[in-house]
């Protein structure tokens, strides 16, 4: 059962309120609250679908509760009603996080319609969500395409997020390993363009991976990538490239290798990592580390 949390100081404009989204959505718990601070503090034992909050209250307005709740609660949306005169409120309200506004004098109206819409959103990202818990494999075949990759990064974070497979924080070290391997896959596996380079002159390995992104072999090669998602997240990255030797790697744990410009890599993806492996080509890394998901 979905539930909506109507927020307003006057008994009378939460009651309207709160009458008018059972009568259209009677499938809803509603819930109330005075004030801004009454509000988190149920949004925290709740977890509402939507929120709809009047502007003006006291102790925590409908404005610091758009914030707090964008901060707190990203996943919950705001809806603000509005009192004729705080039109400049609203929209900058929206500016920093509300979903929607209804002026009061158009409750009838529009606050249902716009509510259910949210709902309808709310109960996608929870299917999607479950959806996601069924996957324990992904395999990918990735153009040799920069922007590609690190949009691949950006949606990778948000799955291992909405997964929960690891804390907040390992999910950004985890993403970060993934993204430096992804990295090395494209710059120095498939386009060639060597380490050495980059530290001895960054200008001339921008301008040699740019004209190698054009010219082929190097244009036809792709990127593999293929995930293992259970106690033990596996992710393996592929690249077409001649490979190298492994043991032309300098120690990345030696200090003075931190204050060279390449190699930063190896570094961050053995730090944020439990395992981190290359096949005997070099043109292929095998990552591993803990999850919070328990065994089958």
């Amino acid at each position: 059962m979905p539930s909506i949390l109507v927020v307003d100081d006057s008994a009378i404009d939460l009651k309207r309120a709160s009458l008018l989204l059972q009568k259209h959505i009677s499938e809803a718990r509603i819930l109330t609250a005075v004030d801004g601070q009454v509000a988190l503090e149920i949004m925290e034992r709740e977890q509402p679908q939507v929120v709809v909050t009047d502007l003006q209250m006291p102790v925590l307005d409908g404005l610091e509760l758009v914030v707090k709740a964008k901060e707190k609660f990203p996943l919950i949306p705001v809806v603000l009603m509005t009192a004729a005169g705080s039109e400049a409120i609203a929209s900058n309200a929206l500016r920093i996080g509300a979903a929607s506004y209804v002026p009061k004098n158009q409750l009838a109206n529009d606050l249902a319609r716009v509510v259910s819409r949210l709902l309808g959103a709310a109960r996608e990202r929870h299917n999607q969500v479950r959806i996601l818990g069924c996957m324990t494999e992904a395999s990918f075949c990735m153009e040799n395409d920069r922007d590609l990759l690190v949009d691949f990064v950006h949606h990778f974070r948000e799955l291992m997020q909405k997964r929960a497979v690891f804390s907040e924080n390992d999910c950004f070290r985890v993403s970060m390993a993934v993204d430096e391997a992804l990295a090395n896959a494209y710059y120095h596996g498939n386009l060639e363009v060597s380490s050495k380079l980059r530290e001895q002159d960054s200008f001339s390995f921008d301008r040699l991976a740019k004209e190698r992104r054009g010219q082929e072999p190097y244009s036809l090669r792709k990127i593999y990538l293929s995930l293992n998602l259970g106690p033990v997240f596996r992710v393996v990255i592929r690249d077409e490239g001649p490979g190298f030797d492994q043991q032309s790697l300098p120690d990345p744990f030696d200090p003075s290798f931190v204050e060279r410009p390449c190699g930063r890599g190896v570094v961050l993806m053995r730090s944020f990592m439990d395992t981190v492996e290359f096949n005997d080509r070099g043109n292929e890394v095998t990552m591993t580390k803990q999850t919070n998901l328990e065994t089958a």
